[in-house]
């Protein structure tokens, strides 16, 4: 694939095909990683004789600082230059995974992880916002399009590849090798990223806001950190005096931003992206597709690992269908967007619907007895509808955004899916947890694939108002 640009902020420059693929492998290993961890719970607490609030910690650390240092690390690329900070972020990964795999108690590794999502959130907006900037047109289209595939692939190989991995204990590593793996892949995009990647040069002299991104930080931590621990602490009082502090905390942060505008400043969020309505409906439909999309992922692997008791291979072999079609309605897309627009990711958000549906009339008609046949069919619709809708909502998003705030554009868009699939966890996992005890995991997993429907409704109606527009 070959996308020809011409960019305000400097000469003109030509994404190929290679450099796309080293901008993406950065991508996909940030998702990898961020549910990765899910399957390798047991062994954690097997190998590292971690408690649950450790599992807890090495689990959602990491995204709470893959969110917590999104708009800052955008805001990095646009003063410096989105290439030299996108090698210090993938440098940084790569020697946080090396220090996952080599930690030798609970905390280490929670420290470790903590310190790899902040690496995550320094190298992430730099992919979205080299594409925003080096692309136009149909160009950008299609890479936004790959720029979906992988992040969707990222999740799902984060349990297909992730249990394959455990089940072949690569040289007697054990949990450690899912993160080693990030390694050597770390180091070849590095030297391969400072080749082939454009300079799109730094985006002028601008001053930094750390007021804005310490408040940003602390609002997120407010809500994250609780709804991250909540459930495994019986949600004491501290949990629901942080979620009551966070409306405060993001007030003020909200005026703090918008006073330092009026004053000519430049605060950590531009105000000018949030009244475009394109970039608004962006950030509504993936923040609702993503708080579907997480929960989903997440409870469904406690329920074929728990519920019908499968090994982690075999869990993971579950999720292939589902991820192979994806990719092939990922690619496939483009055309149908060129042609029908937002109506066309509308009808994946059908087809997602009808998959989630059809797994709920699965589960009430043959209960425990659940036929892995049909679980697997209905997974493969919902792949096909994830594929024609995820890869697109990113790009809807970005279509209007103006050079000088890609790299801030970027990082709120997938700060909002962090954040939204955190959210999605936290809220439907608890709600699992909470059904479990009483009514058993064939149950709880129908009340969350019908919660996660009701959340692929509001996509569906967010896309059609878009496409009336």
């Amino acid at each position: 694939m070959l996308v020809t640009a011409t960019t305000t902020l400097g000469p003109a420059v030509r994404l190929r095909g290679p450099t796309l693929v080293v901008l993406l492998s950065a991508w996909f290993l940030a998702q990898f990683d961020l549910f990765v961890v899910n399957v390798a719970v047991p062994s954690l607490a097997h190998g590292l004789h971690a408690d649950a609030g450790a599992l807890e910690l090495i689990v959602g650390g990491y995204a709470f600082t893959y969110a917590a240092g999104m708009i800052t690390g955008g805001r990095w690329g646009d003063r410096f230059g989105h290439r030299p900070v996108f090698v210090a972020g993938v440098a940084g990964f790569a020697l946080t995974s090396l220090l996952c795999g080599l930690a030798a108690s609970p905390d280490q590794l929670i420290a470790a992880r903590l310190a790899q999502g902040l690496a995550g959130a320094v190298m992430v907006p730099q992919v979205l916002a080299v594409i925003t900037v080096s692309c136009r047109g149909g160009a950008r289209t299609r890479a936004l399009g790959w720029y979906g595939v992988a992040g969707g692939l990222g999740s799902i190989a984060g349990q297909v590849l992730g249990g394959l991995l455990l089940h072949a204990d690569l040289l007697g590593l054990g949990w450690r090798v899912i993160f080693l793996v990030n390694v050597p892949v770390g180091v070849a995009v590095v030297l391969l990223a400072h080749r082939l990647l454009p300079r799109t040069g730094p985006g002028g002299p601008g001053r930094q806001d750390p007021v804005g991104a310490i408040g940003l930080a602390a609002t997120l931590a407010l809500v994250m950190v609780p709804l991250t621990l909540g459930h495994s602490q019986g949600w004491p009082p501290w949990t629901w005096a942080c979620l009551g502090l966070s409306i405060p905390a993001g007030w003020g942060t909200a005026a703090w931003l918008r006073r330092l505008h009026a004053r000519g400043g430049t605060p950590v969020i531009e105000p000018a992206l949030l009244r475009r309505s394109s970039y608004r409906a962006g950030l509504g439909t993936v923040t609702a597709f993503m708080a579907y999309f997480a929960s989903f992922l997440f409870t469904l692997t406690l329920f074929l690992q728990e519920g019908l008791r499968l090994d982690a291979v075999t869990a993971g072999l579950v999720f292939a269908p589902m991820g192979a079609l994806f990719s092939v309605s990922s690619v496939l897309s483009s055309r149908l967007v060129a042609r029908h627009g937002a109506r066309a990711v509308a009808v994946g958000a059908v087809l997602t619907g009808l998959g989630l549906a059809s797994f709920v009339l699965c589960l009430h008609t043959t209960g425990i007895a659940t036929a892995l046949g049909w679980v697997i069919a209905s997974l493969a619709l919902v792949g096909i509808g994830n594929g024609l809708t995820l890869p697109r909502l990113i790009g809807l998003g970005l279509v209007d955004v103006e050079h000088e705030h890609a790299g801030i554009g970027a990082a709120v868009l997938t700060t909002a899916q962090q954040f939204a699939a955190a959210a999605g966890v936290a809220a439907l996992g608890s709600v699992f947890f909470a059904v479990v005890p009483h009514d058993g995991t064939v149950r709880a997993m129908q009340w969350i694939a019908l919660a996660d429907l009701g959340l692929i409704a509001l996509v569906f109606l967010l896309l059609v108002r878009t496409s009336r527009r």
